[in-house]
């Protein structure tokens, strides 16, 4: 079993990294939040071509150069994540069967159980639910259905989340053409998806419409 304990430790680790990469994109996102919420590819020139006068353009885009290389760094660092997972419960599916499904439960972050691995509970609040996907809508190229229950989006968990659409809207805007990470309930699934909010024929920059819970729902 120290072989299991081992690799928890690793996963531990890497998921400490990973809430802290998903603080600094955060942070950079706030910085193009509040430059006129120019987002990731917002223009940085007015009409006649001279630098816009409302924004910091050096520290827009030294804001967008560290969250695409933060990006990056998520990818790989989910990619080392979910390696680490397969091979976690390889390893105690071996001695523990039924630790496999409360593994497969569980996801590395604040919290410490035996064996010094650092877990907690998946999120289990519903954040918001979907009500509207249009056709041919980057949500509808996502995968998003009506109907499903969004338990994560991007950086926003069940810890952050205010309770309040506006702040879903503003990390939308923030992250235009690029991945975000969605944790979703269907059903008796929970599924990961990636949306990438753009421009598109359609209204908006997902083509879907999402409501907060009538009242909390925690699964």
């Amino acid at each position: 079993m120290a072989t299991g304990i081992t690799t928890k430790a690793k996963l531990g680790r890497l998921m400490a990294a990973k809430v802290e990469l998903e603080s600094q994109i955060s942070k950079n996102g706030q910085i193009l939040a509040a430059n006129d919420n120019v987002g990731m590819s917002g223009p940085l020139v007015d009409a006649e071509g001279y630098p816009r006068n409302n924004i910091d353009v050096y520290q827009v885009r030294q804001a967008r150069q560290t969250i695409i290389c933060l990006q990056n760094d998520h990818k790989e660092l989910m990619n080392q994540i979910q390696s680490l997972l397969n091979q976690y419960h390889a390893e105690i599916s071996t001695t523990d069967p039924e630790l496999v499904n409360r593994a497969s439960a569980l996801e590395l972050s604040g919290g410490r159980e035996d064996g010094g691995a650092i877990i907690i509970p998946l999120a289990t609040r519903v954040l918001a639910i979907v009500n509207l996907v249009s056709p041919n809508s980057p949500a509808e190229a996502a995968g998003l259905r009506v109907g499903d229950k969004i338990m994560r989006f991007g950086s926003i968990n069940d810890n952050n989340f205010k309770d309040s659409l506006t702040q879903i809207g503003e990390l939308v805007r923030n992250m235009q053409n690029q991945n975000v990470q969605l944790k979703i309930k269907r059903g008796e699934q929970l599924l990961d998806l990636v949306l990438v909010p753009k421009t598109w024929s359609g209204r908006g920059l997902l083509g879907c419409n999402i409501v907060l819970p009538p009242e909390p729902m925690e699964y």
